[in-house]
């Protein structure tokens, strides 16, 4: 599929612009589970300044997505039409501060954050080893492992609203709760502050270490994956409610539920976005039906399907 070329227009508005525009640029070359149609446009701003620039100078009626590393991300086949923004090299510095804080843009991947934190004597942030993506991500699904989440550790965020308005946030206006931030979606973090406390290194790096191993021995690391598919139910596992309903190995075309971690769905033999939704969607049926519990996807998934083809709960079979 491919959109009409907006960038040369783009360009007309925005003449003091850095970052970078890219017309239909593919997106299944960015996300981990490597599906999915074309952004009509992709922008990699250059720094905090440039992203509010572009904002502030974007019409209105152009819709805008962004994201991250791509891991905990599904593309349909069809694309997203639109500006998708991509925080990229302005955005993936961290390092320690006084006081036992860690301050990261939103492109570090989030063991970065546990690894400076580590290098620093900053306990606390040893869970981010075990979480794949990066901290923009981390801060939109208040991401968390092995008991503790980010809301646990968030001092502050900064973020750009889609008028190019920058915003500073506290913890509280966050909005956290299980896997969810009540920050309006079309906020665009630019920046986190973590706080942390006195550690030893030492043994913090032993932390890591056995966060790393537990990861690597459960979970399907190797594969090409969009990390944990379903959000736990109150007082149960997703992963035990998929398995209990037989749904481990299951296959849909090239989209295979993962035998070691079955709330891992696995792009293992060229699969296609609508391969993999369809399964997700299938998963949740069969649950669904074998326990009455309704599973609540956590993978974000965006776009549109190719012309003809259908989405969401109409890909799932009984």
């Amino acid at each position: 599929m491919t959109y009409p070329d907006i960038v040369p227009d783009l360009q007309v508005l925005m003449p003091e612009l850095r970052g970078r525009l890219s017309a239909n640029a593919s997106l299944a070359d960015v996300t981990w589970f490597r599906v999915g149609g074309p952004a009509q446009v992709l922008y990699r701003p250059a720094d905090e300044a440039d992203l509010c620039y572009f904002l502030s100078s974007l019409p209105t009626d152009i819709p805008v997505q962004v994201i991250g590393l791509g891991s905990n991300l599904l593309v349909r086949d069809g694309g997203l039409p639109g500006v998708v923004i991509r925080m990229g090299r302005g955005f993936a510095e961290a390092h320690a501060e006084d006081d036992y804080r860690v301050r990261a843009g939103p492109a570090v991947p989030d063991v970065k954050v546990a690894r400076t934190a580590t290098e620093a004597g900053i306990d606390g942030l040893a869970f981010y080893r075990g979480i794949p993506g990066a901290i923009g991500g981390a801060l939109r699904m208040n991401a968390g492992a092995h008991g503790t989440e980010t809301k646990d550790v968030l001092l502050q965020a900064r973020a750009v609203d889609r008028s190019g308005q920058l915003h500073t946030l506290s913890n509280a206006d966050m909005g956290y709760s299980y896997r969810h931030c009540s920050v309006s979606e079309d906020w665009i973090f630019t920046e986190a502050v973590y706080q942390g406390r006195p550690g030893d290194p030492a043994a913090i790096q032993k932390e890591m270490d056995e966060v790393a191993a537990y990861r690597e021995e459960h979970q399907p690391t190797r594969e090409k994956t969009g990390g944990s598919t379903f959000k736990n139910p109150p007082d149960n596992s997703a992963w035990n409610l998929i398995d209990a309903a037989g749904c481990r190995g299951l296959q849909i075309g090239g989209a295979m539920v993962s035998e070691k971690h079955c709330n891992f769905l696995i792009n293992y033999d060229n699969a296609c976005g609508e391969d993999l939704e369809k399964l997700g969607e299938t998963v949740r049926a069969r649950v669904k039906a074998q326990s009455g519990i309704e599973l609540q996807w956590e993978i974000k998934r965006l776009g549109l399907p190719l012309e003809g083809r259908a989405t969401g709960a109409d890909l799932a079979e009984p």
